[in-house]
């Protein structure tokens, strides 16, 4: 791929570079990055801004030994091909492949796994701590963007990073003006202010100038100090910083990479925690990526000549479906609002804040803020729908049961990426919302089924006085062809009438599901009933007894999340509860972090698509359920 590129094999072999070629190696690993993401997809922009950064680290630290903290990690793609990791590229996100994030379970250079925002900071402090505890010496660098810190937690970090005045740590703080979304709040206007002061040092010279010629002795000296001072106060980058007690290096241009070396290294020299600020371009060195930076942060495969994704998608996704349905109904709702974390892209709401400017907030990446914020809206008669992906929206939990559901606010949950994700892996999956969502007194919890109902869950959930939380899948809504049942508070959906056995089908599970109810019937020539679960909270112990009543001999309950505390556990209780007598098979997900890969090729392999379903219920009725055993002795009696 390129000279000097295929060079680097393992950690540290970029300093066998000569400093002559070293842009020659950026310009290398910018063309590389582009055409492996150009094939697998993936975090592209930010690991593209962060070339000559990641470089300068790594010509400065010794890894493993040193450590480098990435946040979130969506810029490590050139640190894992620093780190020898180059061949392994063409498997990232995929299944058994390298993963989009820092790993420490792929390599002992990358110190930490991560894949959430603001947690850099709080990492490198435990890290210098526990090193200086130990009386270790080894350097530590925390890559932290300006998106990520606005985050309480970085806050929270930097509070206590203040008390340690003699643990050298270095912050790089990566500014380049974007998380995902464009960068919103007091902390990105603070931050414009200090990209514009970078005149202070020119202004400072030109009054300087100016005083010495037109004020003599004594009170120029003073005129300039007091002057001086006062511009200093109002100008100078980094006086927020040097106010808690850091080190401040900066800001510096962070695609110059002798300015990034000398900077750094000075910074290492400093007792206690040093803030380096850099800016950066996001999408460097690719033109379509420079021009929409958001559109290239998560990307799927794509052609490098036009920038143009691969695989258009023609069907409208849940969280398209979600969007245009929340502006319909914000037409005839002038209370109803959207909130959502630095994710108005992401979770469908670009086309609310247009049409709403006033009524649509983004608060950073803040999830906390956000619901509790919702919690105030609603308490002031707005009509708030918060709209956070499932993974992020565990970081609230405490402020979903505390300061919303405790008192029972008007507040809509819209969790998009419900269920298995895919490629962004362990950090992302959407596997834990059933478990942790459903153990929340009064919240109401809706699965739906496919993107018609999606579409009246939400309409149901803005008519509802109380919380509700709606929890949907990524990617195209599925279409189940079926008609729509209205929506009856905590009643599930019958979809089919048998005697045998029952299924209840949850959310994304649903299509699979159906599919092997079928076969049930026509290749088993078993009696199935179908249900479609809709409402997770409160469970519908009517459709349950029902079953009982009807004596199916097996019901089993299908749910793309962790088995403890889902769905089908709940179930399982009530069935105990009533004496049940028959066979209950669960078929969740087990208690792990899933893996990265293809969504399909993961409910495949965890047993989520429709042949699986099918085998593992036609497996466990074989011996479970007793008609089968007659049927088997009325044969043999025949024959």
């Amino acid at each position: 791929m390129g000279i000097y590129l295929d060079r680097i094999k393992k950690p540290n072999d970029i300093k066998k570079i000569h400093k002559e070629h070293l842009y020659a190696l950026a310009r290398e690993i910018r063309e590389y990055l582009v055409e492996s993401v150009s094939e697998t997809g993936g975090h592209l922009a930010s690991s593209l801004g962060a070339v000559e950064l990641t470089m300068a680290l790594h010509l400065l630290m010794d890894l493993p030994k040193d450590k480098i903290i990435w946040d979130v990690g969506h810029q490590a793609y050139v640190h894992k091909i620093l780190t020898g990791r180059k061949e392994q590229m063409k498997t990232l996100r995929k299944l058994g492949g390298l993963s989009g994030f820092p790993s420490e379970e792929e390599s002992p250079c990358d110190a930490y796994s991560t894949g959430h925002a603001t947690t850099s900071l709080a990492v490198a402090a435990g890290y210098a701590r526990a090193r200086d505890i130990q009386g270790e010496h080894y350097k530590i660098a925390a890559v932290i963007g300006d998106g990520s810190f606005s985050g309480g937690m970085a806050f929270e970090a930097l509070n206590n990073l203040g008390q340690y005045k003699n643990s050298n740590t270095v912050v790089i703080f990566n500014d380049n003006n974007m998380s995902i979304s464009k960068n919103v709040g007091g902390m990105a206007r603070y931050l414009e202010r200090m990209r514009t002061s970078t005149a202070y040092i020119g202004f400072k010279g030109g009054i300087e100038r100016t005083l010495s010629k037109t004020v003599p002795g004594a009170k120029a000296a003073d005129g300039l100090r007091r002057t001086k001072n006062f511009i200093r106060d109002l100008m100078t980058p980094g006086e927020f910083f040097k106010e808690m007690g850091f080190g401040y290096f900066g800001p510096i241009d962070g695609h110059n990479l002798w300015d990034l070396i000398r900077t750094i290294r000075a910074a290492q020299l400093y007792k206690g925690t040093a803030i380096v600020h850099i800016y950066t371009k996001k999408g460097k060195g690719y033109e379509p990526a420079e021009k929409n930076p958001s559109k290239f942060h998560g990307v799927e495969p794509f052609d490098v000549a036009t920038g143009q994704l691969k695989n258009h998608v023609t069907k409208k996704s849940y969280t398209a479906l979600f969007g245009e349905t929340l502006c319909e109904l914000a037409k005839d709702d002038d209370k109803l609002c959207a909130v959502t974390a630095a994710m108005s892209s992401g979770t469908g709401l670009d086309g609310f804040a247009a049409r709403f400017p006033e009524r649509f907030f983004d608060v950073g990446i803040a999830e906390e803020y956000a619901v509790t914020f919702a919690g105030g809206l609603a308490a002031g008669g707005m009509h708030p729908v918060v709209a956070i992906y499932s993974t992020f929206m565990q970081r609230a939990y405490d402020q979903i049961l505390h300061d919303v559901c405790l008192t029972g606010k008007k507040v809509i949950f819209a969790i998009d990426r419900a269920g298995i994700v895919g490629n962004d892996g362990k950090t992302h999956q959407g596997i834990y919302d059933i478990a942790y969502l459903t153990s929340i007194p009064g919240l109401t919890v809706i699965s739906p089924k496919d993107g018609k109902e999606l579409v009246a869950a939400l309409k149901f959930a803005v008519g509802f006085d109380g919380p509700v939380a709606i929890r949907y899948p990524r990617g195209a809504a599925y279409e189940s062809g079926l008609d729509l049942t209205p929506i009856e508070y905590g009643k599930a959906e019958l979809i089919a009438g048998g005697k045998d056995l029952g299924i209840i089908a949850v959310g994304s599970a649903f299509d699979a599901a159906s599919i092997a109810a079928m076969r049930l019937e026509s290749e088993a020539d078993l009696s199935v009933s179908l249900f479609n679960a809709r409402f997770l909270a409160p469970l519908d112990t009517r459709m349950v007894d029902s079953m009982i009543e009807c004596r199916h001999e097996l019901i089993v309950s299908v749910e793309e999340g962790v088995k403890s505390g889902g769905f089908g556990q709940k179930i399982e209780s009530y069935l105990l509860e009533k004496g049940y007598k028959g066979a209950f098979l669960n078929i969740s997900l087990p208690d792990i972090y899933l893996e990265h890969g293809d969504i399909n090729e993961l409910r495949k392999k965890y047993g989520f698509d429709s042949d699986s379903i099918y085998e593992n219920i036609l497996s466990y009725a074989k011996k479970k359920i007793g008609f089968l055993r007659r049927e088997e002795e009325a044969d043999e009696g025949k024959a």
